[in-house]
């Protein structure tokens, strides 16, 4: 059966961050990036962020191999553009992880881990910015915000209270993908403006948690 949202008012959250188990994530995440796709060309081993995989040796990356933890890749240099996140498993080329996008970028120049300290994910999503309005928990994965209670479009502010989602702008995990972390910004997203450089609308129709 389908989990229901929850409606609730919500005042500031302060979590504090289990600095051991934020290192062992920090410790065990490692992918493997290749210039080719299906894992054909030259090919680099990370275990930290990379700003500009062009001063690395690599042209763009075409294909991806996750190997432990939860990674975001950017279409910019300096974590810039669209984002793409990636999960343990293999990515032979873009429509692999690019999210049914309609922008069709085939590029991608810079990544980093996806720090996450807890097991669990929650987070508060709320109708306007700056925490305001109707607030709705969000601690499952939701393929439609809309069947499952929120009747809007749109999403105005977030408090990721821990773990880590990523927001899709359509229905069934689709469109520009804006990744949401407890470890940054204290969980505090206030507007649109903050969910990354590609946002130009706070349209979020599904929701899902990161898996680490």
């Amino acid at each position: 059966t389908p989990h229901r949202l929850e409606l609730r008012t919500a005042g500031t959250i302060f979590i504090e961050v289990p600095v051991f188990a934020l290192l062992q994530q920090v410790l065990a995440a490692t992918v493997t990036v290749f210039e080719q796709e299906h894992f054909q060309g030259k090919c680099l081993e990370f275990t930290s962020e990379c700003c500009n995989i062009q001063e690395c040796g690599l042209d763009n990356i075409r294909s991806i191999r996750v190997e432990s933890g939860a990674w975001v890749g950017f279409e910019h240099h300096d974590f810039q553009g669209q984002q793409f996140i990636l999960e343990r498993g293999e990515y032979p080329h873009w429509d692999a992880y690019s999210g049914s996008l309609s922008y069709h970028v085939e590029r991608l120049m810079s990544l980093r881990p996806i720090y996450c300290s807890h097991q669990s994910s929650r987070m508060i999503i709320f109708e306007k910015e700056n925490f305001l309005g109707r607030s709705v928990e969000i601690c499952d994965d939701y393929p439609s915000l809309q069947a499952m209670g929120w009747m809007m479009p749109e999403v105005g502010s977030m408090h990721v209270q821990c773990g880590a989602f990523v927001c899709y702008q359509y229905p069934g995990y689709r469109g520009q993908q804006y990744i949401m972390e407890c470890e940054r910004h204290s969980g505090d997203y206030q507007h649109c403006r903050t969910w990354g450089s590609h946002c130009q609308t706070p349209q979020i129709q599904s929701i899902r948690r990161i898996q680490h």
